[in-house]
């Protein structure tokens, strides 16, 4: 089965990029779409980004559209979510997910298998 880790999290500036890394422990991700989505502490979560498994194509949510883009490697088994021009307002836990297709992506999506999230803090 899928065991998702994150990572790449971390302190950064407003005005930083961050690269965030998620991979598979267990069975290989190239089969699944895999979604981004955020938490931030009294916010529910909200989707950031999917990018599909058969042509890599990527998918975002308008808040994320311009800053952040997903990309994959498969050959290193891990999909990408780079973040740039962050703001403070950027700061929550970060998950990656694994989707059947892109089409289920929203901030509602609570199925597949989910990581632990890694934790992003934009501050000055």
């Amino acid at each position: 089965q899928v065991h998702l880790v994150e990572s790449g999290g971390g302190l950064v500036q407003p005005g930083g990029s961050l690269r965030l890394s998620c991979t598979s422990s267990g069975s290989p991700l190239d089969s699944y779409a895999i979604g981004w989505f955020r938490q931030a502490p009294g916010k529910e979560r909200e989707g950031i980004s999917c990018i599909s498994a058969s042509d890599g194509v990527a998918y975002y949510l308008d808040h994320a559209k311009g800053r952040f883009t997903t990309s994959r490697d498969n050959a290193k088994n891990t999909v990408y979510l780079q973040m740039n021009s962050l703001e403070t307002e950027d700061t929550a836990t970060y998950y990656c997910a694994t989707l059947r297709t892109c089409v289920q992506m929203g901030p509602g999506y609570a199925n597949g298998y989910w990581g632990q999230g890694t934790q992003v803090t934009v501050s000055s």
